[in-house]
């Protein structure tokens, strides 16, 4: 059997959807306990990003033991379309919550890895009807960079992805790190162990470049992650929710270290966020150890509903 059959079989019922004229796709697997009794919070997995709904397939079948389970390819990334638009988060947030409100219409938890969690987090602030909880692995902050970097330093930093933003550059850049040795050389920078980074993982990251328009859209998305209005800045969003908040983090996580994200610190934002910090574990913790990330999502889902059942 081929790679992508097997990783295919891991990841629930793949449906398409038309979004604005966009076909999105995305999964689901439905609780497989008693559908006699009231089911319990419904998630949404929001994947990050050069990802797509496949790098949730060691998550899936155990997070939906008790509940119904979403994941979404964000519009440009995995199989959804690669659409010739101004990609930014509040983007990806009005396509989760028009999937939402078409899919699911009651209170979810919000699961997501890197920019995923910052959707995650922008989504719970913009839609509070929609939102339960978040659960965010690996968050980036897209405010650190104006607060990190010298100031003497950032005109250098801006020519430079001036140069590198015009077209038949980032074109080549693509057609450079899409390809699978890249791809595999590119992960083992954000998994801990070299032994995770898997031919199926590399299938996963490296299949959809391949999609009409992916050049394009890669295109504009490097231009709009370096953009200063590409997403919310963490610390101004994080003291304004007031929903459970559960941030995983890898101690060994290269492409946001610890040391330099502080996370700790977003304990001070929000006195009802947990923080989680993993050993061994790099960027995507949630596929690197997925049982030990399952473990602690369900463990703060049921205290969370918990809380809410006693309330």
């Amino acid at each position: 059997m081929r790679t992508s059959e097997l990783w295919h079989q891991k990841i629930g019922t793949q449906r398409d959807w038309v979004w604005r004229g966009w076909q999105i796709r995305y999964t689901y697997l439905r609780t497989s306990g008693d559908l006699g009794q009231l089911e319990e919070l419904p998630l949404i997995l929001l994947h990050g990003f050069g990802a797509s709904i496949g790098h949730w397939r060691h998550n899936l079948a155990q997070l939906a033991e008790n509940r119904t389970v979403y994941a979404l390819d964000l519009l440009g990334f995995g199989a959804s379309q690669k659409a010739p638009v101004n990609y930014d988060v509040s983007l990806w947030v009005a396509q989760v919550y028009e999937f939402w409100q078409m899919f699911v219409r009651s209170p979810v938890v919000l699961v997501g890895n890197s920019i995923g969690s910052l959707v995650c987090l922008a989504a719970a602030a913009a839609h509070p009807d929609m939102v339960s909880g978040i659960v965010m692995i690996s968050l980036p902050d897209p405010a650190m960079r104006e607060t990190a970097v010298p100031s003497w330093v950032q005109p250098t930093i801006a020519a430079l992805e001036n140069f590198f933003a015009s077209p038949p550059i980032l074109r080549a850049i693509f057609y450079l790190v899409r390809r699978p040795a890249i791809v595999r050389r590119w992960a083992t920078l954000a998994y801990s162990n070299p032994d995770a980074v898997t031919d199926e993982l590399v299938e996963i990251l490296s299949g959809p470049a391949r999609d009409r328009g992916s050049a394009r859209a890669f295109c504009s998305l490097f231009k709009s992650i370096g953009s200063a209005d590409f997403g919310p800045g963490v610390k101004t969003v994080l003291p304004k929710l007031q929903i459970p908040i559960l941030l995983i983090w890898g101690l060994q996580d290269r492409m946001i270290p610890p040391q330099f994200a502080k996370p700790r610190q977003f304990i001070d934002y929000n006195p009802n966020l947990k923080l989680v910090e993993l050993e061994n574990a790099g960027h995507c913790p949630h596929d690197e150890c997925p049982e030990r990330v399952n473990t602690e999502i369900l463990h703060w889902i049921a205290e969370l509903e918990t809380k809410t059942s006693g309330s």
